[in-house]
């Protein structure tokens, strides 16, 4: 049984791991590591993580080659417990894999690997990402009662290093996203003075020519824009915008 000496030790362990790790990949992969060691007391433990964002690819994260097999697998066939787990936001418990019928491809893949229990339980993080963790077991019926609990308590614990990491990650995601569109900016603007003194015209004449060149040729504005800018200083440099 978990002691307040365990709850405040792991605590601490999750406040290191969050001022480590910023990648929230890492923070996924070492949040599984340690969910592995935390039920693998008297039993092999296995976990995976999932995590979906707007307009993000999909995560697996794992604590082990076995439970990242899985959790590959299942995102491949697109359904499975752990991802019923992340878009219902239900907990969903297999005792015995052997006789699951449920996603009979996923559940086939992991009768070969040994792996008869499964518990996936959803993350609660924010509005706008859902994720789940996974944790996998080589005996039927295995997680009940304290097992149970201990990856209950496990998985709300995390919920908020996840909510918190993933914070950290759009900040930190925002702020790249903002220098690329001022070096983009940079770019276009160059182009525009370069396009002004060739044709000599104005500003948004300038702009109107590099647009329109844009959707003429289907190359992205910064892409032409810094093709222009290649164009100075070679010999006899023209840039033809017809």
């Amino acid at each position: 049984m978990e002691t307040a000496q365990d709850t405040r030790d792991f605590s601490t362990e999750l406040s290191q791991l969050l001022m480590q790790d910023h990648d929230i990949v890492q923070v996924l992969n070492s949040l599984a590591r340690m969910a592995e060691q935390r039920l693998s007391i008297g039993r092999s433990v296995r976990c995976g993580i999932v995590l979906e964002r707007p307009r993000r690819n999909l995560v697996v994260a794992s604590g082990s080659p076995e439970a990242q097999q899985m959790e590959e697998t299942q995102t491949g066939f697109g359904d499975g417990p752990c991802l019923e787990a992340q878009r219902s936001g239900k907990i969903i418990r297999i005792p015995d894999a052997r006789y699951e019928k449920r996603w009979p491809p996923y559940m086939e893949e992991l009768r070969q690997q040994g792996l008869l229990s499964v518990l996936a339980v959803p993350l609660t993080i924010n509005a706008s990402a859902r994720a789940a963790m996974n944790f996998y077991s080589y005996e039927p019926g295995d997680f009940a009662d304290e097992a149970f609990e201990i990856a209950l308590d496990f998985a709300e614990t995390a919920s908020t290093t996840v909510a918190i990491a993933l914070r950290i990650a759009e900040h930190s995601e925002t702020a790249e996203d903002r220098r690329l569109a001022m070096e983009s900016r940079t770019t276009i603007d160059l182009a525009v003075g370069i396009i002004m003194g060739q044709n000599r015209c104005t500003q948004e004449e300038a702009v109107a020519i590099l647009k329109k060149a844009s959707n003429n040729r289907n190359v992205k504005l910064r892409e032409l824009a810094e093709q222009v800018i290649g164009t100075v200083g070679q010999s006899a440099a023209s840039t033809s915008f017809d």
